[in-house]
């Protein structure tokens, strides 16, 4: 059985100052993600690469992460621009999950994604939950 999950994310697209802290905007949002044994936990994150231009668009996709933690079948529900949600989605299948879990054994799990494109000038975060 399938479960559906909502998470938030909140993307940034500033540049970091090499004299930033030691810990990656990618590093700090992992560890505020929620870990409930039936939800997929992020392990690794990949941003998306898109211009300053896109601040403040939104784009909502849906997938499936499989028992590996491998995102599939990723499908654009809402996008505010094309490319974008092009650009959102290449790097959302580079993330890596744990999975879910039901009585000790991984399943897949339907995962609903919205994803807004923030300044972190304004939000001092790259990744924030929302």
């Amino acid at each position: 059985m399938k479960t559906v999950t909502k998470l938030a994310v909140l993307l940034s697209l500033a540049a970091f100052a090499p004299f930033a802290s030691a810990k990656s905007p990618e590093q700090a949002y992992l560890e505020t993600c929620r870990k409930d044994p039936g939800v997929p936990v992020p392990v690794a994150v990949v941003s998306p690469s898109v211009g300053a231009g896109y601040v403040g668009l939104a784009v909502e996709i849906e997938f499936t992460v499989d028992t590996k933690g491998i995102p599939t079948e990723l499908k654009v529900t809402s996008a505010a621009d094309a490319t974008l949600a092009g650009a959102i989605v290449d790097a959302v299948k580079q993330w890596r999950f744990t999975p879910a879990q039901v009585n000790g054994s991984a399943i897949a799990t339907k995962v609903v994604l919205p994803i807004k494109i923030v300044d972190d000038s304004l939000s001092g975060s790259r990744y924030a939950l929302k």
